[in-house]
């Protein structure tokens, strides 16, 4: 049965996060998952159940999620695509779509994905809000020094153990990550971005670590201090988690089909290439 790829946006606002949920007893909850197996259905006259590369959470955006699902049909991908794009609500778009290898798999295939956390800070009277981009930018009161910030992000590059960047029961075998590159990007006076990206991220990973940049910024922690932080392994000593709305997926990468990574073609393949070698990595 034919594998199919997707590229989806949308705004995380009105959705419990990707993953569908149904609580004991009560409606099922709307998620981005959720909906988006109704339109396909809706358009297969089929049930069908779908694969996303990141369970992102209640809030959070995506402007690269990749999905995938399998399906028996003659439709061609760029006309499914504008089939279940009509059936979609305002909040969620897919940007792409094609048939792939029959073994891909958004998650476990997936060799780097880049977030990006956009912040709006400012003293001006008494800290002026975001507004017609306050659901997709976080706000702090404080005014940000970025080149402390950077400092202090070029600490995180490399393989380390992210345990004080995840919450406390995580779940996870092991809380060592590799990041591949981390910035703090100026927008405008009062704006700025975090742009990170790495082999995968832990549960809020990103989200404490803007936090803890965030301190950093104002003044609250020395840049220096990231490697305490990170070699304490303790939630306790990195800075607050961030709210949902400032999270964005940007992109998911995959490896090319001669790679020793990619597993063993069966059909047309459709990936992206690896990220390029990352600039100034460190490793411990």
């Amino acid at each position: 049965m034919p594998r199919h790829k997707l590229i989806v946006a949308y705004d995380g606002t009105a959705f419990h996060g990707w993953q569908k949920q149904h609580p004991p007893e009560r409606e099922p909850l709307r998620t981005v998952q959720g909906v988006l197996e109704d339109a396909i259905s809706q358009v297969l006259r089929a049930p069908v159940s779908v694969l996303g590369a990141s369970r992102t959470d209640a809030g959070v955006h995506a402007r690269g999620q990749v999905a995938a699902f399998n399906a028996d049909t003659d439709i061609a991908p760029g006309r499914m695509m504008m089939a279940i794009n009509s059936r979609l609500p305002d909040d969620v778009q897919l940007r792409d779509a094609a048939i792939v290898d029959d073994a891909f798999n958004p998650i476990g295939d997936a060799v780097a994905k880049g977030y990006r956390y956009r912040i709006a800070h400012s003293t001006v009277s008494g800290g002026r809000r975001p507004l017609f981009d306050r659901h997709i930018t976080a706000f702090t009161p404080y005014v940000l020094d970025p080149a402390r910030m950077n400092e202090a992000a070029r600490v995180l590059i490399g393989e380390h153990d992210f345990a004080s960047f995840t919450r406390l029961h995580h779940g996870r075998e092991s809380t060592v990550r590799t990041v591949y590159d981390c910035q703090v990007n100026v927008t405008s006076r009062h704006r700025l971005r975090i742009d990170v990206c790495g082999d995968g991220f832990l549960y809020n990973m990103v989200r404490v670590m803007a936090g803890t940049l965030l301190e950093v910024g104002r003044g609250r922690i020395e840049p220096e201090a990231m490697e305490e932080i990170l070699a304490a392994r303790d939630r306790s000593a990195a800075g607050p988690t961030m709210p949902p709305e400032g999270l964005c997926l940007m992109w998911v990468r995959y490896p090319p089909p001669e790679s020793p990574l990619a597993p063993p073609p069966r059909g047309p393949a459709a990936r992206r290439p690896p990220p390029p070698p990352p600039r100034g990595a460190k490793t411990k």
